[in-house]
C-alpha cells in the first residue's frame, strides 16, 4: 500500500472543511484543517503535507501573503497548492499562479468531487 496522503486545508470557512474532509477520509486521505493563514503556514513546515488546499480571503494572512512565503521557502516549495477560492477573476487566477499555485478553483463553480477529482491528479 502507498503512503497515505495528507492534504492541508486552509480555510476559516468549517463547513467547507468539514466537508471536503468528509470526502477525502471516504478516499483514505486525511484532510488537516488550518482556520488562518498564520497557522496554515506553521502547519506546513511542520507536518509536510503532500497538497495544500488555500483559500484567499483568510484571517491573520491572506492567501497570496501565505502563497508567496511558502514558494520562497527551498524547502517547502515543492509541495503542490491548488487556490480553493470564492475569487474569480484573470487577474486572481494570474497573479496565484505567477505566485506559484499549481491550479485555481473557484468554489462556487466547483462541486465536492470535482475538487477531489483535480486535487488525485496532483497527488
Amino acid at each position: 500500500m502507498a503512503e497515505s496522503k495528507i492534504i492541508l486545508f486552509v480555510e476559516d470557512e468549517e463547513p467547507t472543511a468539514r466537508a471536503l474532509g468528509d470526502l477525502f477520509q471516504k478516499r483514505g486521505i486525511e484532510l488537516i484543517n488550518a482556520p488562518d493563514g498564520a497557522i496554515g503556514l506553521e502547519q506546513l513546515k511542520i507536518r509536510r503535507p503532500s497538497l495544500v488546499l488555500l483559500d484567499l480571503i483568510l484571517p491573520r494572512m491572506h492567501g497570496f501573503e501565505f502563497l508567496e512565503k511558502a514558494k520562497s521557502d527551498s524547502e517547502l516549495k515543492a509541495i503542490p497548492i491548488i487556490v480553493l477560492s470564492n475569487l474569480s477573476g484573470d487577474l486572481n487566477v494570474t497573479k496565484a499562479k505567477n505566485l506559484g499555485a499549481a491550479d485555481y478553483l473557484v468554489k462556487t463553480d466547483t462541486n465536492g468531487d470535482e475538487i477531489v477529482n483535480r486535487v488525485l491528479g496532483y497527488l
